[in-house]
């Protein structure tokens, strides 16, 4: 059964967005690879992003609604997350989110505590995800397109290639 192939990234959300910006890109000394006022992207390595924060209202953070949003692994390839998506819903654990972000195919979920995990597949090479990350159609949607698991896992049954799967919905229509 496949794991994933390494610990991709986490994300924060904070009412202290700028401070927390600053704070961050300092310490680690990352670039911001993409930045609006709801969300930032650092990295300091080849990643796409390492760490991202969310602007969220001071009331959440009074709430302790500011913290770890969530974590993310990546799989090796497109065999090995539709392989685990599979074996998860047949354990009764799905997805509460399925997305295709532009630079990675994404499933979310929650454990028992209600702590979210992201479980991708890179849908781009490194290179090919930056350069998504400063385009105008990341820029107009940095959080992405819903997808439906169940019809790209069919798709690919079917012999569809991992090529078109991967392909940023935006692209096909």
């Amino acid at each position: 059964m496949p794991s994933p192939i390494k610990f991709a990234h986490v994300v924060l959300r904070t009412a202290r967005f700028d401070e927390m910006l600053e704070w961050w890109s300092g310490v680690l000394e990352a670039d911001v690879r993409f930045a609006n006022d709801f969300i930032a992207f650092l990295s300091f390595d080849d990643e796409h992003h390492r760490v991202a924060m969310i602007s969220v209202p001071v009331e959440d953070q009074e709430l302790g609604r500011s913290g770890v949003d969530h974590v993310a692994y990546t799989y090796a390839g497109i065999d090995d997350q539709f392989e685990t998506y599979q074996r998860l819903k047949l354990q009764g654990i799905e997805p509460y989110w399925m997305i295709h972000h532009g630079g990675t195919l994404s499933a979310y979920y929650r454990d028992p505590d209600g702590n979210q995990v992201e479980l991708q597949v890179d849908a781009l090479t490194m290179e090919d995800t930056d350069t998504f990350m400063r385009s105008p159609v990341f820029a107009a949607n940095p959080i992405g397109i819903p997808v439906d698991f169940d019809d790209l896992v069919a798709r690919y049954e079917d012999g569809e290639s991992e090529e078109s799967i991967l392909a940023y919905p935006l692209a096909t229509a």
